[in-house]
């Protein structure tokens, strides 16, 4: 179990002051990373969820949310249509070849399929690791520069208990930073301090959490700047799962890409992307992390496949893979518009998505024979969650 020392830290006056006093030296404290009686579990489903060719299809839109993908086929945003949609997913024959964890949304977690099988033994049965999404979205951050932190903490550690008696084994929590709205320090001590204190939480009762501090793509900047606010934002990110004694070995990332922001006037190159995303990465995870599981954040699902391909031209200390909601499941959508003589013919779409990313993650994927609606972008100013 990973182990973490406290020090303390003093202002020149102070350790002036100290060194005057006679006695002993007092020894540095020694905290050990509280991951309680599930700590073993948490590093096995850490390494499941981590491993070669696979990746997390994440499927924890809020209800708001997943209504308004329905309406964009026609279909009202029923609990009927989105069990329906959801069931077409979870139920795709060797999908477990390339996914390895589901972040599913509250309801998905305690639905099953029309014939009874719950969602939960739907994803056990294709050795996929059933997860969960625990935050309680955003809201404006009083006295910040109109930016958000993420609610949800109060009552969470009774909330992950009943989801791991549900089956689910690992959490994410989302919160996003805003380039063009500072980022403010208020805005990003919250987003830090609220994904440690949750990680803690989620660890402490069986859940690997999914820390996932999402720099938006909105802005004009430059790659460079966003490399300089990411480097910012998990710095901080660290310091505070220190703090809390969160475990590393029984966490995911779940970072934003370092790209250029979406209105910038040059697109950066797929190299350019997994370089300076990489230089990000190598300066701010520990190695002791498993798994590095991107977000597709609004790119098209070329753009997110390419990216990812070319951050695993090389070895790298940690497993890079994805956890894409968007980028693998828009063609899906479209191909199945609603009607049940399209299920398999949505499910293939899903499999095609699905073996592109994982052939990603092996760093062997060529973009042969992508269709143009793989290549539309799918950016949304502001967008929610």
């Amino acid at each position: 179990m990973a182990m973490l020392t406290a020090k303390l830290s003093c202002s020149p006056a102070a350790t002036a002051s100290l060194g005057r006093r006679s006695g002993p030296a007092r020894r540095a404290a020694v905290v050990r990373a509280s991951a309680g009686s599930y700590a073993d579990e948490l590093v096995s489903t850490a390494k499941t969820v981590a491993s070669p060719g696979r990746g997390i299809l994440a499927i924890d839109e809020s209800n708001a949310t997943c209504g308004k993908r329905l309406a964009s086929i026609g279909l009202d945003n029923t609990e009927v249509n989105r069990q329906a949609y959801r069931q077409l997913l979870l139920t795709t024959a060797g999908l477990g070849e390339y996914i390895s964890g589901a972040i599913m949304f509250e309801e998905t977690l305690y639905q099953s399929t029309t014939d009874g099988k719950t969602f939960v033994d739907c994803l056990k049965n294709q050795n996929i690791m059933p997860g969960i999404k625990v935050d309680k979205g955003l809201v404006p951050l009083p006295g910040s520069n109109n930016e958000s932190w993420c609610q949800g903490l109060d009552g969470l550690a009774s909330r992950c208990a009943e989801y791991y008696k549900q089956g689910a084994r690992f959490a994410k929590w989302r919160t996003v930073v805003s380039i063009p709205c500072g980022p403010t320090a208020l805005a990003v001590k919250e987003a830090a301090w609220g994904l440690a204190r949750y990680a803690a939480i989620a660890q402490d009762n069986g859940l690997v959490p999914i820390v996932e501090p999402e720099i938006l793509l909105d802005g004009d900047h430059g790659i460079e700047r966003t490399l300089e606010v990411a480097e910012k934002v998990w710095s901080e990110v660290f310091f505070y799962l220190a703090e809390n004694n969160v475990l590393f070995e029984g966490i995911l990332l779940k970072p934003s890409m370092v790209t250029p922001g979406a209105e910038h006037k040059e697109k950066a190159s797929a190299e350019a992307i997994a370089h300076n995303t990489l230089t990000m990465l190598r300066r701010r995870v520990p190695p002791a992390v498993p798994g590095i599981m991107f977000l597709s954040g609004g790119q098209s699902e070329l753009e997110a496949t390419m990216n990812l391909n070319a951050m695993n031209q090389s070895a790298n200390p940690w497993h890079v893979s994805f956890s894409y909601a968007r980028a693998l499941q828009n063609s899906v959508l479209k191909t199945w518009q609603g009607r049940p003589e399209n299920i398999e013919a949505a499910q293939k779409a899903l499999l095609v998505r699905a073996k592109a990313n994982s052939l990603a993650q092996l760093g062997s994927y060529t973009g042969e024979g992508e269709s143009d609606e793989a290549k539309k972008g799918m950016f949304q100013k502001g967008y929610t969650y």
